[in-house]
């Protein structure tokens, strides 16, 4: 049997943790609890018309109207739902490895480092490149508003070879270091983050991490 991807463990992962901390349990993603995230995470998978507001700012209303809806219906019954949303575009592999990756990945974390006395996790070499492969793609998107020039390195571990990439930007450089679990936080505008290093000048740094990283 093949192994799930990592866009469908995270998923299913997600999933048990909401049930575990339940709906009114913090999470990084700011105003919303578990269980706005989980509602969150359905109206993009399922709504595509109220998913709309995600990318386009001025539909942001619809969005909100279609979250206010989700939020009606019992927690554990969005929680299942979730876990398996039936026939949708996500779910065809290549859409799933390609949008549900770092979705998944990153608000499993927001869950995760919501809660007091979190510990980092280490993923397998396999897990970890495929969030390197993700970084290097995204991340130029990612930085553009970062009034820097940046540069991730992953510095290599147990089945992994280091790897180096520059992501674009303007100004002074900063180099970036970590596992690519933590780099695709970082890029995602998490703060909440465990083992990263940054080489630059001290108003480089500090204006890398006071940008507003993410979409």
């Amino acid at each position: 049997m093949d192994t799930p991807s990592l866009a469908r463990r995270e998923r299913h992962d997600l999933c048990d943790l909401a049930l575990v901390v339940g709906e009114d349990a913090p999470t990084l993603c700011e105003g919303w609890q578990a269980k706005e995230l989980i509602c969150h995470l359905l109206v993009r998978e399922t709504r595509p018309l109220g998913a709309a507001g995600l990318v386009v700012p001025g539909l942001a209303r619809l969005t909100d109207r279609s979250m206010a809806r989700m939020a009606r219906h019992e927690y554990a019954v969005l929680v299942e739902r979730l876990r398996d949303p039936g026939l949708t575009p996500y779910a065809l592999p290549p859409v799933e490895r390609l949008a549900n990756t770092a979705e998944f990945f990153v608000h499993h974390e927001d869950l995760r480092r919501g809660q007091s006395g979190w510990e980092p996790r280490t993923l397998d070499a396999a897990d970890e490149r495929r969030l390197w492969a993700i970084a290097r793609m995204m991340g130029r998107m990612q930085v553009r508003r970062a009034g820097v020039a940046v540069r991730i390195v992953d510095p290599g571990g147990p089945g992994r070879p280091g790897s180096a990439a520059d992501l674009g930007g303007k100004g002074e450089r900063v180099t970036v270091a970590g596992a690519p679990s933590e780099l695709v936080l970082f890029l995602f505008g998490r703060d909440q983050l465990h083992g990263l290093e940054f080489e630059g000048s001290e108003g480089a740094v500090a204006t890398l991490k006071g940008a507003s990283l993410g979409f």
